[in-house]
């Protein structure tokens, strides 16, 4: 504890570390040890019974928050025609192609996520190195690969909260919740929101214990283990 500072250890003193707390308890004392100056993220960290290492146990899927994130969502789409017109009249904030892909070969990331109709992802593709470190590159299973028709309904769900998720190769997934200063009940509905998708997504390859532990925390506070029980209750809920 001596490496962090007097608020992190006031924070991690109010935690019972012997203990696991329902999603109820989580969630308040989460709220309580937020003290810094800015509004913190609250996230969500799973540790998965899975191997990275193997095609038939990934994981990665899409959330929609019915609370958001609380915070304005920057959406481009890459598009041309048709679609173009769509994404605008659905009010994208950045809508292109060429223009577009070389902004961002050029460094440009000035958004929160991509969305592309499938023409243009022989365009897109070459961004990848750029977009995947940031996960940002559009891909069908995650829902942002989507034909001019879909992209209207898209882009909403972008900006009312909707959120993705991977395992990674340290066998994690990691999300947002929303922010510290939403009251509890919201929290709470964007968890069961996230535990239901992850669920839902279960890998046929998945063996034993497809959940292995979950903790909440903010952006700058300690973790808060979760009981398994409860929390994997959420999904029925």
């Amino acid at each position: 504890m001596t490496k962090h500072g007097k608020r992190y250890r006031e924070a991690y003193q109010q935690i019972d570390r012997a203990k696991s707390y329902t999603p109820e308890e989580a969630v308040d004392l989460a709220k309580r040890t937020a003290s810094v100056k800015f509004d913190e993220t609250v996230e969500l960290h799973l540790r998965m019974g899975l191997d990275p290492r193997n095609a038939s146990q990934q994981v990665r899927g899409v959330a929609l928050l019915p609370h958001g994130l609380g915070k304005p969502v920057r959406v481009l789409v890459f598009a041309q025609g048709e679609a173009a017109r769509n994404a605008e009249n659905a009010g994208a904030d950045y809508v292109g192609a060429d223009e577009l892909a070389k902004k961002i070969e050029e460094g440009w990331l000035e958004f929160d996520t991509a969305i592309a109709t499938p023409e243009m992802m022989s365009k897109v593709g070459k961004l990848g190195r750029v977009l995947g470190r940031k996960g940002l590159m559009p891909n069908p299973k995650a829902g942002t690969v989507v034909t001019a028709e879909e992209l209207p309904r898209v882009i909403e769900d972008a900006r009312k909260g909707r959120v993705e998720f991977k395992l990674d190769r340290t066998a994690i997934i990691h999300l947002p919740l929303g922010k510290a200063s939403f009251d509890s009940e919201k929290l709470m509905g964007n968890l069961s929101a996230i535990i239901e998708a992850i669920v839902k997504a279960k890998p046929s390859g998945a063996k034993g214990q497809y959940i292995r532990s979950a903790f909440i925390t903010t952006t700058m506070g300690p973790s808060i283990k979760l009981d398994l029980r409860p929390t994997l209750a959420l999904a029925a809920a």
